[in-house]
């Protein structure tokens, strides 16, 4: 696969260790909603990342989490940062991964993410806007703390204009302050759906999670068929 350059246009801080990247590249890039691409920090170290933007938007757009202790991550944002302040483009590649959006599938549709695993349902959800499918949409985001949904305001102020969009966030450290749900994202799902027979489900985040998600969505009805992530080509 050939590497595109990319100018990196700007880079924000949602959260104290999570940062919005903005990528434009240098010619058109090709990928589906849900795919991912890789931040070629040399011609063999490559680090992919979730795209949270649609192929239709002119910039690709990276949320990139930094936790303390996660080296991996923190020296692709040091690249970043670095290429960034020189004005100097990256290397990426795009289009990657087989968990992407199945446009041709009429059935409804649950999102699940864990933490910046967001970034992917984000995308699959903004393309089924796009395409004006009119089937329901449930986005389910889990976190540790309140403080991690740094796009809460935007996906309930887009539920509260679309019928068919439901935001669900669930908090696992929540203190008094909150008032939404609690726990672990995959139970919510569960405590919702009496089955997920005719559901497509899209999920991202902690390879732990998809592969728990993954059993218990099968014991309550869900089909692997209609189970997408990419975390499933490595558990």
């Amino acid at each position: 696969m050939n590497a595109i350059a990319c100018q990196v246009v700007s880079i924000e801080a949602l959260t104290p260790v999570v940062s919005k990247v903005l990528l434009a590249p240098s010619a058109p890039v090709h990928f589906s909603a849900g795919q991912y691409l890789q931040l070629c920090i040399t011609a063999t170290d490559k680090r992919p990342f979730s795209i949270a933007s649609i192929p239709e938007q002119t910039l690709l757009e990276l949320h990139i989490g930094t936790p303390e202790g996660d080296s991996w991550s923190s020296s692709a944002m040091h690249h970043l940062r670095q290429q960034h302040a020189l004005a100097a483009p990256v290397q990426i590649e795009v289009g990657l991964g087989q968990a992407q959006w199945q446009t041709d599938s009429d059935r409804p549709v649950i999102l699940l993410a864990g933490g910046t695993g967001f970034s992917y349902v984000y995308s699959i959800a903004m393309a089924i806007a796009a395409a004006n499918q009119d089937k329901p949409v449930f986005l389910y985001w889990g976190v540790r703390t309140k403080e991690a949904l740094y796009y809460q305001a935007e996906l309930e102020q887009w539920a509260a204009t679309n019928s068919k969009f439901r935001f669900i966030p669930v908090v696992q450290q929540a203190t008094a302050a909150w008032s939404g749900r609690t726990g672990l994202v995959h139970e919510a799902v569960l405590e919702d759906f009496v089955s997920l027979d005719a559901y497509d489900i899209y999920m991202a985040g902690p390879f732990a999670m998809a592969g728990v998600a993954r059993e218990a969505f099968a014991e309550q009805g869900g089909h692997r068929e209609q189970m997408f992530a990419d975390a499933f080509a490595y558990i």
